[in-house]
């Protein structure tokens, strides 16, 4: 029997969970052939459930990345990057990283009501708070929900500074939120823009905005006085980084203050989701890539060394540190320093502020 792709997914294959001692493969006699024509694409159902988390906020212990907190109203992500870093994550809470990291998401419909008990806290000190670290908050499922949107509302209310990253252009629902966090520096927002290819977007990103609909979001936040970050993440040599400075300068041209970059990491379990969707989707380019990360890795596929494990080694990570910084330049971005301040937090007394 032919393997079937599963439409609108990132991966088409559930790696063992590492923590886990059984594993069951999905294979093609799982499925009666009667419920689809061999070869055809095959339709897996997202599944909601219950996080019952009694916290709001993760504190970050990683030396290399510029934040305290994060707030993540989801756990898993429906977006489907297929070379998602926190894929593994996943396997923390009995799943795998492939397939149920897309399909099975946790939601923590309690989170901004433990937000705002965090905030009402003594001992709490006022921190940036990374919306979110290890999820998009506007994956397709926050359209019905509004989580993130309420996060939003209790940090405005508390005046408490945030982050904001997504791949998604629904953010632009709560333009009315951030640009009122913006007048008192609360906010930063981050596009992520992996490529301007909408066919390749497609391919590694099947459920995320398309990269006009980003650009659109930098602008109309830019134009509402919210500033934005571009996020050229993850930059994969011999499939997108020759799009640099093209990405830099569209994204500039539309508003954004700052640009950052990332190479592909590949721990745990995503090498192998990564290198499957490679030869299913560019097998003629899969060896190619897979040495110009090796070059980069120091003859590995992931280094997990602070210092080394977003920007890599060699040659070929100068030349795209290189290519970088000159578009830059070129653009005028990075040209200004932008703290966010905490200054103006505030515990209010007395009922719940009513907000929008």
């Amino acid at each position: 029997m032919n393997k079937t792709k599963l439409r609108g997914r990132g991966t088409d294959i559930n790696p063992p969970n590492r923590f886990e001692k059984l594993h069951i493969e999905e294979t093609e006699d799982l499925y009666d052939e009667r419920d689809y024509e061999p070869g055809s694409e095959r339709k897996i159902e997202t599944v909601f459930y219950k996080d019952h988390s009694k916290s709001a906020i993760a504190k970050n212990n990683s030396p290399d990345i510029p934040f305290d907190y994060s707030f993540n109203p989801y756990r898993g992500c429906e977006h489907g990057c297929v070379y998602c870093y926190a894929r593994p994550t996943h396997e923390y809470l009995g799943f795998s990283s492939g397939t149920d990291f897309e399909t099975k998401i946790m939601v923590k419909e309690q989170g901004p009501e433990l937000l705002r008990k965090t905030f009402r806290k003594k001992s709490y000190e006022p921190k940036l708070i990374i919306i979110s670290g290890d999820t998009d908050p506007y994956q397709p499922i926050e359209r019905k929900l509004k989580i993130t949107r309420a996060a939003l509302k209790v940090c405005l209310e508390f005046r408490n500074p945030v982050a904001v990253i997504t791949k998604n252009s629904l953010i632009l629902r709560d333009i009315d939120i951030l640009s009122e966090m913006a007048k008192l520096d609360l906010v930063l927002t981050t596009l992520s823009i992996t490529t301007l290819n909408k066919e390749l977007a497609s391919k590694m990103e099947p459920r995320t905005a398309t990269p006009e609909r980003r650009l659109y979001a930098i602008e109309k936040l830019s134009e509402a006085g919210v500033p934005v970050n571009v996020n050229l993440a993850p930059i994969i040599p011999g499939l997108n980084d020759e799009e640099i400075p093209e990405i830099l300068k569209q994204t500039a041209q539309r508003g954004a203050i700052s640009a950052a970059y990332i190479l592909l990491r590949l721990p745990y379990s995503i090498k192998d989701l990564f290198i499957n969707w490679l030869g299913r989707e560019f097998p003629d380019r899969k060896e190619k890539i897979l040495n110009k990360i090796r070059e980069m890795r120091g003859g590995k596929l992931n280094v997990a060394d602070f210092g080394k494990r977003f920007k890599g080694l060699g040659e070929q990570a100068n030349t795209i540190r290189e290519l970088f910084y000159i578009n830059c330049r070129k653009y005028h971005l990075n040209e200004r320093d932008f703290d966010l301040t905490a200054a103006h937090f505030k515990q209010p007394s007395g009922k719940q502020m009513e907000l929008f």
